[in-house]
């Protein structure tokens, strides 16, 4: 007799991504396929990454089938929204919720919908060891090319409820990473290349003049600082290092905020972003507390749609 299990499928704006997890809590498959971007460019327009999703969703569901021959599915979870808010809406979910809705009816099991937030947090809150977090308050960034956010979460009926409490007040994290990576001559999504320029430098880099006030933060301005620094020196290698340092910073500043605010708060990281190991590593000096995913769990994923959806049935049984 097959093992029950839980599907999640998530399809953000630059990843096709398909999960399952056990009803013990263990993720067997998190596949994934990026969406293209052409060579040049610096994102997709909405309806070319419902085209693309609409493509790999097939693809990466016929990946997932020789496994349904040892497993059961008894749910299935989707991202819907990117995060829990009445007017947060992106058409690339739709794709997503379409192919649940449709799975579930051939199966005849419930399906359930999620924030891509909540799904970063849960698979960040997995990967990084991090469950005893579930029950009490923590904080979290949530840190990629769409989403630069600061939370608080508290608990509630399917394990945690974020509240934005800060973040970017103009460009995010990745988009100033890719908008750098591709001026520089980086295919998109550019941070990958840029962390490994970025661990060639030997350069002493110079102090981030960050623009941090209280939880809310401006990244627009490095855009214009690597830029101006590229054409000086020509240096790729110390210009990424830069660029990194000065996210880093960036987050570190307002994690103090956070932290002052709410003494001894633990503190998860989740998102592409954070997935940067010179990034991770430079908060996690500084911090304390912290508490970082893999990178294949901290980069858009599935696998927390699918531990939400178990939650969530679990916790109705």
């Amino acid at each position: 007799m097959a093992d029950p299990c839980f599907i999640g499928i998530d399809t953000s704006n630059y990843t096709t991504s398909v999960a399952l997890a056990t009803a013990g809590g263990e993720v067997v498959a998190n596949l994934k396929a990026p969406l293209p971007v052409k060579a040049g460019e610096r994102g997709l327009r909405q309806s070319e990454a419902v085209f693309a999703h609409v493509k790999n969703l097939p693809v990466l569901m016929e990946r997932l089938e020789p496994l349904l021959q040892d497993f059961e599915p008894i749910g299935i979870g989707v991202s819907a929204t990117p995060r829990d808010a009445e007017d947060s809406y992106m058409p690339c979910f739709l794709a997503g919720v379409a192919a649940a809705r449709s799975l579930a009816a051939g199966l005849h099991v419930p399906v359930h919908a999620f924030s891509h937030q909540n799904g970063h947090l849960m698979a960040a809150l997995h990967s990084a060891d991090a469950l005893h977090l579930i029950g009490k308050p923590f904080g979290a960034f949530h840190v990629s090319g769409g989403t630069t956010e600061m939370l608080y979460v508290t608990p509630c009926e399917v394990h945690f409820a974020p509240v934005l409490v800060g973040g970017t007040a103009d460009l995010n994290a990745g988009q100033a990473v890719d908008r750098i990576g591709v001026a520089m001559g980086l295919a998109f999504p550019c941070g990958p290349a840029l962390e490994a320029l970025a661990a060639k430098n030997t350069r002493k880099l110079p102090r981030s003049r960050i623009s941090v006030k209280e939880g809310t933060c401006h990244l627009s301005g490095l855009e214009n600082m690597a830029l101006r620094m590229l054409e000086e020196t020509g240096d790729a290698s110390y210009v990424a290092a830069f660029v990194l340092q000065f996210i880093a910073d960036t987050l570190i500043a307002m994690a103090t905020y956070l932290r002052e605010a709410n003494e001894g708060l633990p503190l998860l990281f989740a998102g592409g972003v954070m997935s940067n190991r010179i990034i991770a590593d430079k908060v996690r000096k500084t911090m304390g507390e912290v508490y970082f995913a893999e990178p294949a769990f901290s980069a858009d994923n599935a696998a927390g749609i699918a531990l939400l959806c178990r939650a969530k049935m679990t916790q109705k049984q």
